[in-house]
């Protein structure tokens, strides 16, 4: 009986030791995913961080190009940039913020809006710059010499702009969508609701607009609104109604829309027409009509019109 039971506890003893053997295994294999895993995401992560850290790289080299080009402007003007002081403190104070957003909150497009601004700001000053030379046109030879440096920097500048040109058409590539085959047409409507095309003011009682929005792969698929804005010759916007609703907010701007459409974008091409009625106590004018259809913050396509 005794080595009965020595033998069972033995037994028992070996059973004991085999689960704990399982479950070291399966605790020493769980830790080994984990970090397998852990070192996956960390390389996704780096990757990100690579990816962004060479976009902020890019910007950089782009700022900097825009900087030494206005400091060789400058340069080249000599004394008559004195006279621009005004300009040039604008166009240091906004390399100066964009440096510092760089630096400390870095974000892409809010970036790159910015340096477009401040391209704006750099060839208004060396259009002002021309100008002050033009005046001054019957100056000494020394003026002259002085102003084959500008037509110089002016290359250079050029040069400048199309490599930037080449930088946003990727970027945008990847953000903007496209309308082509736009088209715009007032039509009078008949009582049997038949629309025909007019180009007569006091016959015109609604504005038909179509086109095709653009294929692209890029973009997330899903909802987006499409505004539509038509100016009179005047300028003024034909508005759906008054109040915010009937507004839309375009690079910080708020705006008037005349007609908006929400659409289901699937990143394929698409063709869309809207429809704007005249009231009949709306007064309109004779001339030359502007359509422009807006995504976001851009502006995908412009046509005209005439009435008369």
């Amino acid at each position: 009986m005794e080595e009965q039971n020595q033998e069972l506890n033995e037994h028992r003893a070996q059973r004991s030791k085999m689960w704990m053997l399982i479950v070291i295994v399966v605790l020493v294999l769980g830790v080994i995913g984990l970090i397998i895993w852990m070192m996956m995401a960390r390389t996704e992560l780096d990757e990100l961080r690579s990816e962004k850290d060479y976009q902020r790289w890019q910007l950089e080299l782009q700022l900097d190009s825009i900087v030494i080009e206005h400091g060789k402007v400058k340069e080249a003007y000599g004394e008559i940039s004195d006279s621009l002081a005004g300009m040039d403190s604008t166009f240091q104070a906004q390399a100066d913020e964009i440096k510092s957003l760089l630096n400390y909150k870095w974000e892409f497009y809010k970036v790159k809006k910015k340096l477009d601004r401040l391209q704006v700001v750099a060839q208004g000053y060396i259009r002002r710059m021309d100008s002050i030379v033009v005046v001054n046109d019957e100056l000494t030879m020394e003026n002259l010499e002085m102003r084959e440096e500008i037509k110089i920097a002016n290359r250079n500048f050029k040069s400048l702009e199309k490599e930037k040109d080449v930088l946003e058409e990727k970027v945008d590539e990847a953000s903007k969508l496209g309308a082509y085959n736009l088209r715009a047409q007032p039509v009078h409507v008949k009582g049997s609701g038949k629309e025909v095309t007019t180009d007569k003011v006091k016959r015109a009682k609604r504005i038909n607009v179509c086109f095709t929005l653009s294929e692209n792969t890029i973009i997330p698929p899903g909802k987006r609104t499409i505004y539509f804005r038509i100016a009179q010759p005047d300028k003024e916007i034909l508005i759906a109604g008054r109040g915010e609703k009937y507004t839309f907010e375009h690079q910080g701007e708020v705006l008037q829309f005349s007609i908006k459409k929400d659409i289901n974008y699937q990143n394929e091409a698409m063709d869309i027409c809207v429809k704007y009625n005249l009231r009949s106590t709306q007064e309109i004018q004779a001339g030359t009509y502007h359509v422009d259809i807006f995504d976001g913050d851009f502006n995908i396509g412009h046509t005209t019109f005439d009435l008369k």
